[in-house]
């Protein structure tokens, strides 16, 4: 919105000069979602405090230390989608059309979590929004999503590019609509299945962001794509704008997020995040190497489904003694912030091995 209207002044202002550089209006959105958060947040924990009679469900079969943490308000994912939204349409260019196509995918995505957090928490209804009609809402943004994206003009349409490898390109013609449904969707349900401790899931949420706002940059750059041979994408950088606003939202939840957190994001959070980082992973082209920056995602999500299906092919046997994983680590007698601090470390090695990919070809 600010750029759009400062954009005729280019050439007879210094101020819109600087707004014309992406990597200033990058820095700003950054600091301006971080610095709402901070005057939203605490407003908005007393007033979920007043609404949410029943508090954050607690699992009654989880560690015993988590019973401290009933009534802490969740739906802190609204102060994250409200930061970013506001902070992406200030500062990026609105004639973008991938702008729209994310932001369609992260409200919507929000909306799902809200309804079911609502649901939980203020109707004291703790199974919320069935997982069917769940899957369904999620797979039915995503399609449209994936159909806007779809160009007639773009080579790439139906790509699968495979990181650490030159020219290992496979076209999956109209079957990469489904695949990127499925990247979304599932990297949407992996990060709320992380979101189970004070902190765990922002900061590597944070730290994918800054991965994504890196490769937009490079992808959307004709002369980087070229000289790292990667496929170059057009008319993507205004997505680091969004890419940012995510890392100063992140940054600033967490100050209420940590431990002892005086709020949780909720499915509101987790389910918009996720399904924002699976977006731009299929815009950019880069769907595995989300898979790989967002490893430990995707080692919470696969604990959860090997978990389930052993149980039930064994007859009651499990693997981990608690999914997912993080409670796994905290029933073998880790504190929680052990397994926040040490899952953290994790979500940065991942992030670096998939960023290597960029120049490993």
């Amino acid at each position: 919105m600010i750029y759009n209207f400062l954009a005729p002044y280019i050439h007879t202002s210094h101020i819109a000069n600087l707004f014309h550089y992406i990597t200033f209006r990058i820095g700003v959105a950054m600091l301006f979602s971080l610095i709402i958060c901070f005057l939203i947040g605490p407003y908005l924990i007393k007033w979920l405090h007043n609404l949410q009679k029943y508090g954050q469900p607690i699992r009654t079969d989880g560690p015993k230390t988590h019973k401290i943490k009933a009534g802490t308000p969740t739906m802190g994912g609204i102060m994250i989608i409200f930061s970013v939204c506001l902070s992406t349409l200030l500062f990026s260019d609105l004639t973008n059309k991938y702008i729209w196509i994310v932001l369609f995918v992260f409200i919507s995505l929000g909306v799902l979590g809200f309804i079911d957090d609502y649901i939980k928490v203020v109707k004291n209804h703790h199974k919320g929004v069935s997982a069917k009609k769940k899957l369904l809402f999620q797979f039915t943004v995503c399609m449209m999503a994936c159909l806007l994206l779809r160009d007639n003009d773009n080579l790439y349409n139906s790509i699968l590019i495979f990181p650490f490898f030159k020219n290992l390109l496979v076209d999956l013609g109209w079957f990469y609509i489904p695949f990127a449904m499925f990247v979304i969707v599932g990297a949407s349900n992996a990060v709320n299945l992380t979101d189970g401790l004070d902190g765990l899931a922002i900061v590597p949420i944070a730290i994918s962001a800054a991965s994504f706002t890196l490769i937009i940059y490079l992808v959307g750059n004709s002369f980087y794509a070229n000289y790292l041979q990667i496929i170059y994408v057009p008319n993507i950088s205004e997505l680091t704008i969004f890419c940012a606003s995510i890392i100063g939202a992140s940054i600033g939840f967490l100050w209420f997020n940590s431990q002892p957190a005086e709020i949780f994001m909720g499915d509101t959070g987790s389910l918009s995040l996720g399904g924002a980082l699976g977006i731009v992973s299929v815009i950019t082209k880069h769907e595995i190497v989300l898979a790989i920056i967002g490893g430990l995602f995707v080692l919470e999500a696969l604990s959860v489904i090997i978990q389930v299906y052993y149980f039930k092919f064994s007859g009651g046997k499990r693997i981990f003694r608690m999914a997912p994983l993080h409670h796994h680590f905290e029933q073998l007698g880790w504190s929680e912030s052990k397994v926040v601090i040490r899952f953290w470390i994790m979500a940065i090695i991942f992030a670096l091995i998939g960023l290597s990919s960029l120049k490993l070809r």
